[in-house]
């Protein structure tokens, strides 16, 4: 599975369309606040526009923090699940992208404590392509030890590089999705960066 491919595991708590497709592209092109609004009054269509539009990245985070793909499918069920619920009541206070990476990383938080890390077998980026067997081992070799150095970081400093390195959130977005300041958020990335510089420093010297 590709970075940008999340799961095909919308249809496990996404019940089928029954309109056309015409009808289908239209919601598709519609703005966040308006598949919000049809979502929130029982659209389907609408709530399957959302999941296409803010699957992925709550895949990808899940999937980044906790380092196994069926656990990673579950957290992204149950994000949505908690969304449908909800949306009746939204008030576009944030981004619908924050408030589900706030509820991704929060359910990722609860699946780590109960259970001893796992750490993943390859970093979720797109595999090197067409590489002489020896480059290919080696680059596999550097990123399996750059996820091992990400997984050991502290539970708050790795969420802040998920959200910003990885997904690219702004500042001000990856601080709202884990409910601390901005401040907070970038004191958390300059350790974060810091402690891997570091350690990548002291690897090479070895």
């Amino acid at each position: 599975m590709s970075e940008a491919a999340a799961p095909a595991g919308q249809g496990d708590f996404l019940p089928r369309m029954s309109r056309g497709r015409r009808y289908a592209s239209c919601v598709s092109d519609l703005s966040e606040s308006e598949q919000i609004a049809r979502a929130a009054a029982g659209d389907r269509m609408a709530q399957s526009a959302l999941v296409n539009r803010h699957m992925p990245v709550v895949w990808r985070v899940a999937f980044r923090m906790l380092g196994d793909r069926q656990e990673a499918e579950d957290v992204t069920q149950e994000t949505f699940l908690r969304a449908w619920k909800m949306l009746p009541d939204w008030e576009a206070r944030a981004k619908f992208s924050t408030w589900a990476c706030t509820v991704a990383i929060n359910l990722c938080r609860d699946r780590m404590k109960k259970k001893a890390p796992v750490l993943m077998e390859t970093l979720p980026e797109r595999e090197a392509a067409d590489l002489p067997p020896d480059q290919a081992l080696h680059q596999k070799q550097a990123g399996t030890r750059i996820q091992a150095l990400i997984d050991g970081l502290p539970e708050r400093q790795k969420e802040a590089l998920t959200l910003c390195a990885f997904e690219g959130l702004g500042n001000k977005d990856a601080a709202a999705a884990m409910q601390v300041s901005v401040e907070a958020l970038e004191s958390l990335l300059s350790r974060a960066r810091r402690t891997l510089r570091q350690a990548l420093s002291e690897g090479q010297q070895e």
